[in-house]
């Protein structure tokens, strides 16, 4: 069967050949020129009918031996004009039928559709296949790349990515193809224009000289004829031209040329409202008249009106169906799955607090959010993952609840209609209101009205609104537990941001030297003790320059603070201040560096727990003194002993910060204000 198709497309393609040379009868030619009509048709509705331009991909090679075929035909036409006078009754029923024995009309129109198709249907198709095989052109390495990151991530497997870029390379070759094959069409409409100025003066010579025709009858037979040769071939050509046009404007849908239309063109009842208002109002307010406009301005409201209710059963059924999959799919084991989903960060609030949120109603809690994330980018170098907000109508009107990855890590309560004032030290009497806890830092503090509020602030009280309350405190948080917001995944973009201008250090380090994971745990202990990460060039020099002797992340972490020690130094004393600071005695030193264990995951510390308690104890009376002056605790070690000594008072103390003296710039000025020692 498959050699059959071959040999009779090779032998179609050879006898459109010998159409041009050998003589055929005109019964033979009128079923020639009937197969050309229905050939052009079938190409235009199976145009209408494709959902991407690569469903009908052979077009460009039909074009060109469509084109053949007809001027083979004109050829064969001509010759049978010019030698016989005749060419079938197809030419002769197209020539008298559409000139009406007036051959200007016939003219007329044969010209139209030249005009039609040369210069408004080819050229607009000749245009658009041109743009769209450079657009597809350029697309193409995006593309591919496209397709390379969505294998690499396992989304796609070798098959489909296969497939996908085949496709790619067919939509290249496609458009390419159509750019040429559109000046086929072209010059076929020139062909067909210098073939009835042969027919018409060709023929007319001829008749009066070689025939013997009067002149009456030479220019009317050879004017029917050259118009119906004419109207034969070209109204296949306007079909085709118009198959063409529509290839290379159809966009991949999901539905046919028909589908669209009525999908996307009468989906809006209300606008053909408008359209029938519009021709109504022309024929009661124009000489159109009402009996020519009222009728279909009838019709199109009746039209509207149907579609209106076909579209609202529509959206029933669509609720209907959602609902009944909403349902099956909390039936189905599979849902389960969702109720695993944990967001990073929650805020959740009670009804009474739903101003804060609501735009509608002046809440900015959203805008505040988005200043958060920038301002934790800017100072601890880490983009916090989006912030879930929702109310709870579980928790109290006025109460609120922060949650790190499904747990609760703080709350409070907040007054809408009043203030927080915080008082500076020595309170005033006269300033009243409800007493409460500043949630942020624990601060004592009070809830104060809208007429309290400038005497509080002329007493020296602090004075914030609920929303900047709820702010410092979410910020609080979430530099407390940053390092718990800092997975893997997240380090990955870090790294990634960073390769972009610094791929060679990235290359270096990972991962030949440091997997993803033991650099974000080097990270994670950089933001337990608020150390921020946005200078990765130095976290990844450094880490650069010591993973290949050490993989322990404790060390590797007190090699990147070392590195980062102007960063610390500034972080926690101003210039040209000097630094107070609690330091740690010889004989606690030495008990320490005497109680570090060896294992084979690390070193770790086994202070015995008489020893531990009585560094608890005198290290609480030596903070406790510091904070009741106004000064900020600050324990200052020897860097052999600094990371041990932080995981002993961390749990207690973990606000505490532990330096050494190689995390402090040079030029620091340090004054000892207790010493710990047991």
């Amino acid at each position: 069967m498959k050699k059959f198709k071959d040999i009779l497309v090779l032998v179609g393609v050879i006898g459109i050949v010998l159409l041009m040379i050998v003589p055929i009868p005109t019964l033979l030619l009128d079923f020639l020129l009937i197969i050309n009509i229905s050939i052009a048709l079938m190409i235009l509705l199976v145009a209408m009918n494709t959902r991407e331009a690569l469903q009908f991909n052979i077009f460009p090679a039909m074009l060109l031996i469509t084109t053949l075929f007809r001027l083979a035909l004109n050829v064969s036409t001509t010759k049978l004009i010019l030698g016989q006078a005749e060419a079938g009754d197809v030419v002769a029923t197209f020539g008298s039928w559409v000139s009406q024995g007036e051959p200007v009309v016939g003219f007329v129109v044969f010209l139209i559709l030249v005009v039609v198709q040369f210069i408004v249907i080819t050229k607009g198709s000749e245009r658009v296949a041109e743009v769209a095989a450079r657009f597809t052109l350029d697309a193409m390495p995006g593309k591919q790349m496209s397709i390379d990151a969505d294998l690499n991530a396992g989304l796609i497997n070798e098959q489909q990515a296969r497939e996908r870029r085949t496709k790619i390379e067919k939509e290249a070759d496609f458009y390419g193809a159509m750019d040429g094959a559109s000046k086929f069409v072209k010059g076929d409409a020139i062909a067909s224009i210098i073939l009835l100025l042969i027919n018409l003066i060709g023929g007319f010579i001829i008749g009066m000289s070689i025939h013997g025709m009067p002149f009456g009858e030479a220019l009317s037979t050879y004017s029917i004829l050259t118009i119906g040769d004419g109207l034969v071939s070209q109204i296949p050509a306007l079909l085709i031209s118009t198959a063409s046009g529509l290839i290379v404007t159809r966009a991949s849908s999901e539905g046919n040329l028909a589908d669209d239309i009525t999908g996307q063109l009468f989906s809006y009842p209300k606008l053909i409202y408008i359209v029938a208002g519009t021709i109504g109002m022309l024929g009661l307010f124009t000489p159109i008249g009402p009996w020519t406009t009222l009728p279909f301005a009838g019709l199109l409201i009746f039209a509207g009106r149907r579609m209106q209710k076909n579209i609202n059963l529509r959206q029933i059924q669509q609720e209907i169906q959602e609902e009944e999959q909403q349902i099956e799919e909390v039936r189905s084991p599979e849902s389960v799955i969702n109720l695993l989903q944990v967001d990073p960060i929650e805020f959740e609030f009670g009804y009474g607090l739903i101003p804060l949120a609501d735009t509608g109603q002046g809440g900015d809690l959203l805008d505040r959010i988005i200043m958060i994330r920038r301002q934790c980018a800017l100072e601890m170098g880490l983009v916090v993952p989006v912030i879930r907000i929702r109310d709870n109508i579980q928790l109290k009107p006025n109460e609120y609840v922060i949650k790190i990855k499904g747990n609760v890590v703080g709350g409070g309560e907040l007054l809408l209609n009043h203030y927080l004032a915080m008082s500076p030290g020595m309170d005033d009497e006269s300033i009243s209101g409800i007493e409460t806890q500043e949630p942020a830092f624990g601060l004592p503090a009070l809830w104060i009205d809208e007429s309290t509020k400038d005497r509080a602030e002329l007493s020296g009280y602090t004075v914030v609104d609920p929303p900047s309350v709820v702010a410092t405190h979410l910020t609080e948080l979430i530099k407390k537990h940053a390092h718990e917001l800092l997975g893997r995944q997240e380090t990955k973009s870090l790294i990634d941001n960073l390769k972009e201008n610094y791929a060679v250090l990235v290359d270096e380090l990972i991962p030949s030297l440091l997997s993803v994971g033991e650099v974000q745990k080097v990270l994670a202990k950089l933001l337990r003790e608020k150390i921020s990460i946005r200078d990765m060039v130095t976290i990844f020099e450094t880490l650069a320059d010591y993973a290949s002797y050490t993989k322990d992340p404790d060390v590797l972490t007190e090699y990147v603070r070392q590195s980062l020690s102007r960063q610390i130094t500034q972080q926690y004393t101003q210039q040209g201040e000097t630094m107070r600071v609690i330091t740690v005695g010889p004989t606690l030193e030495k008990k320490i560096a005497e109680s570090v264990q060896q294992s084979d995951q690390g070193s770790y510390l086994a202070l015995d727990p008489v020893s531990t308690q009585s560094l608890f104890q005198k290290l609480s009376e030596q903070i406790n003194r510091l904070l009741q002056s106004g000064q900020q605790p600050i324990v200052l070690t020897s860097p052999t002993i600094r990371m041990y000594l932080r995981q002993v008072i961390e749990r207690s103390m973990q606000d505490i910060p532990v330096l050494s003296y190689s995390e402090l710039e040079p030029n620091v000025e340090i004054q000892s204000v207790g010493v710990v020692n047991i």
